[in-house]
């Protein structure tokens, strides 16, 4: 049995209510990965693919390169430059330089391809997000969302839905969120963190009961996930759950020990100090 799976068994025969309350992560996770990836996308010049391996070097270089690239380049191929222009910024960690440049190219992009334009407004979204500009990330990822729409492919616009959550929260526009999460578990059923954003979103408005079900579930989806495991751990502990705590913060570390989301579960096995002796019976 996959390990983060089998902290997430039923849980009614561990009782005992948790001495110290742990602050449980009050974000929700997102992930760091590119939108959904589209099928029947317009071919990708050469020049691309060898900017994207400068923008990986993460240098002032790599966008002085992109940039000369955006400066020659004519109609539907702007768009392969300024999504190159917008890793290098992203590489960086210029966040704001990189939504611009997303914009840009999604903008340049041809009208017929909905999905290209969709992942492109999903990716300057995620960097509105990363700079803090929540509103204009909810925009580009409206849009984007619309673009997706287009596409008729549920799973692509129901990734779209699931991705909008996370501004909307930041915004606390926490009803809305829910509505487009519930739109996304709709549409895209196959995606986990549609389920794992919505089991945060129930804990953090205390409904932890439907937390647990949409944590199971998405662990069900993707079993080792870091990020499925520390939240199912939030709310075993919120739960008044500890065992199962413990068990789901010791997975993230045995699943993921160099990571942030390890990290983070030490704290709170910290906090909550040796497990209790058995009782003698």
């Amino acid at each position: 049995m996959p390990l983060a799976l089998a902290v997430l068994l039923p849980l009614l025969a561990q009782v005992g209510p948790v001495g110290t309350p742990i602050p449980a992560p009050l974000e929700i996770p997102r992930k760091r990965t590119q939108a959904a990836a589209p099928s029947a996308l317009p071919e990708p010049p050469k020049r691309f693919g060898e900017c994207l391996d400068a923008a990986a070097a993460a240098t002032d270089d790599a966008v002085t390169t992109a940039q000369a690239w955006q400066q020659v380049a004519k109609g539907a191929e702007r768009s392969w430059a300024a999504q190159c222009l917008g890793n290098a910024y992203n590489f960086l960690g210029r966040w704001a330089e990189a939504e611009a440049a997303f914009l840009t190219a999604r903008d340049a992009a041809p009208v017929d391809f909905p999905a290209r334009r969709a992942a492109l407004g999903a990716m300057a979204g995620r960097a509105a997000f990363d700079a803090g500009a929540y509103e204009r990330s909810d925009a580009a990822l409206l849009q984007a969302h619309s673009d997706a729409l287009r596409t008729g492919r549920a799973a692509l616009s129901g990734s779209l839905a699931i991705q909008r959550a996370l501004p909307l929260v930041a915004l606390k526009r926490e009803i809305e969120a829910a509505k487009v999460l519930d739109e996304g578990r709709r549409s895209a059923p196959e995606d986990p963190q549609g389920w794992l954003l919505s089991a945060t979103l129930a804990r953090r408005q205390g409904d932890l009961k439907q937390a647990q079900t949409w944590i199971e579930r998405a662990a069900d989806l993707l079993p080792e996930d870091p990020e499925i495991g520390l939240e199912a751990g939030a709310i075993a502990v919120l739960s008044g759950h500890e065992a199962a705590a413990r068990k789901s913060w010791q997975s993230v570390i045995a699943v993921s020990p160099e990571s942030e989301f390890a990290r983070r579960a030490q704290s709170y096995l910290d906090q909550l100090g040796a497990a209790a002796a058995p009782s003698a019976q």
